[in-house]
């Protein structure tokens, strides 16, 4: 699949951090900028960190939480049900997320030549630092060898995009152990783990925005 856009101008992009937030706080923010974007076609791209919560897709199983649900809940962690693609997910400091909000009709209108371009900032981005990642034929995400070290889950109304994905950059690994993530048998991994170096968020969050820039054709305002 060819990732890139024919004939297509920079599409203009803000930028916003909004830094270490509760997921349904982002949540609200990612809705208000829908319903902007719904009416005014403006893209916007979101990153943060969450503090530890569970997500389940519309197509999870909650079978794929592997421990009491009340014993997470005692370790502070929320569960939350959304309406994204996909199965169960964990965010937690130390992982990137990224929330694009793109008017779809910019891109193709094609989700998933959307969502190959999504796996491609990432590889891009690996690629920055040394990793060499791909993706997994019938499996959504980023690989590191067998090894998952990004996941993707979208929702679009009205041909807009949100939700996005979340890179594992410092994540405790072990964390992953109270799901079966995206309802997989896998090994999760992160860059830190990779690169067995401690790799710096800002510097991840300023190669994410330009790999954005880069594969979706933007120019960039923060």
């Amino acid at each position: 699949m060819n990732s890139a856009i024919p004939n297509c101008r920079a599409i203009l992009c803000k930028v916003t951090d909004l830094g270490v937030v509760r997921y349904h706080e982002a949540y609200q923010i990612q809705k208000k900028a829908l319903t902007k974007a719904t009416t005014k076609a403006s893209c916007e791209l979101f990153l943060c960190e969450h503090f530890s919560v569970v997500t389940l897709g519309r197509l999870a199983d909650e079978k794929n939480i592997l421990v009491d649900p009340k014993e997470i809940a005692e370790k502070g962690i929320e569960i939350l049900k959304i309406d994204r693609g996909g199965d169960v997910t964990f965010h937690a400091p130390g992982q990137l997320v990224a929330y694009p909000i793109f008017p779809l009709d910019n891109f193709g209108k094609d989700l998933k030549l959307f969502i190959f371009k999504l796996e491609q900032v990432i590889i891009d981005l690996l690629g920055y630092f040394g990793i060499l990642s791909s993706r997994l034929k019938g499996h959504t995400g980023v690989w590191v060898g067998h090894k998952k070290i990004a996941s993707i889950g979208v929702g679009v109304q009205k041909w807009v995009s949100f939700h996005g994905l979340a890179l594992n950059v410092s994540t405790r690994l072990e964390d992953f152990s109270i799901i079966k993530p995206c309802g997989l048998d896998v090994e999760m991994t992160s860059m830190n783990n990779e690169t067995e170096t401690q790799v710096e968020m800002q510097d991840v969050k300023k190669q994410l925005i330009l790999s954005f820039k880069n594969v979706f054709n933007l120019e960039i305002l923060s």
